[in-house]
């Protein structure tokens, strides 16, 4: 014999089937990136490398007083973060944000970001921030096979100019003020970055405040064994966010 259902109880538990613990996950969150399934608190956002690749908006993080989002024309998103409180050229760790990379391919990557001065009108000024990978296996900067290490780091030789406790510091150089793919360390001597990642994980990468005055909008990390820069540089699908 069938018992039936009544019609409001049944409607109450097809209601709460359907529901689920939802406080730190929303689907299809507009952040200009892919992914089914991301988390409504940005500190706990997981960017995905994919096919030796990541690409990620600078603003989809949370950002400490002082920094301020602003728009641009030449930005993608919401715009990109720019820092307006003191300057902290000597020591790293002002500011920080903090980005979590899920490698699913090991192996060495370059790093770039689109950033522009927007204080002044000198393109040697307010065009650098702090950058540090404190998990990654190696990080480093490379011109014509010559290496050099962060400060702090235990590893020689360094850079040239202001570096400490495994922080580089990155710059762009250039007449050109506006948003542009560089990334650069040792003063007046231009290193690469690259970073390497010996097995799958997620690692971390910091950013910490260096010049008011530099906007960042975005930015992303490739295997040159599969991309050159220019390759890298026409991407425009944003890496999947997943949860922490």
């Amino acid at each position: 014999m069938k018992t039936k259902i009544p019609l409001l109880t049944l409607v109450t538990i097809l209601f709460f089937s359907c529901s689920s613990d939802t406080d730190n996950v929303e689907e299809n969150i507009d952040t200009g990136n892919t992914g089914n399934q991301i988390c409504k608190n940005p500190s706990a956002f997981i960017f995905n490398e994919k096919d030796n690749f990541i690409l990620v908006e600078f603003e989809n993080n949370d950002f400490p007083t002082g920094w301020e989002l602003k728009t641009n024309s030449s930005t993608t998103g919401k715009g990109y973060y720019v820092w307006t409180g003191n300057q902290s050229l000597g020591k790293p760790g002002s500011g920080l944000v903090e980005f979590k990379l899920n490698i699913k391919n090991p192996g060495v990557y370059r790093f770039l970001w689109s950033s522009a001065v927007t204080q002044g009108n000198s393109g040697s000024d307010h065009n650098d921030s702090w950058l540090k990978f404190p998990d990654a296996d190696d990080f480093y900067g490379e011109k014509e096979g010559s290496k050099v290490y962060p400060k702090g780091t235990g590893k020689t030789p360094n850079p040239k100019g202001t570096s400490a406790d495994g922080w580089f510091k990155i710059y762009r150089s250039g007449n050109n003020l506006d948003f542009k793919w560089q990334a650069a360390t040792s003063d007046n001597d231009s290193h690469k970055i690259y970073v390497k990642f010996e097995k799958p994980g997620v690692y971390s990468m910091q950013v910490s405040v260096r010049s008011s005055g530099h906007g960042i909008d975005k930015f992303m990390l490739f295997n040159e064994s599969y991309y050159t820069q220019n390759n890298a540089i026409q991407k425009t699908s944003f890496s999947e966010i997943t949860c922490n």
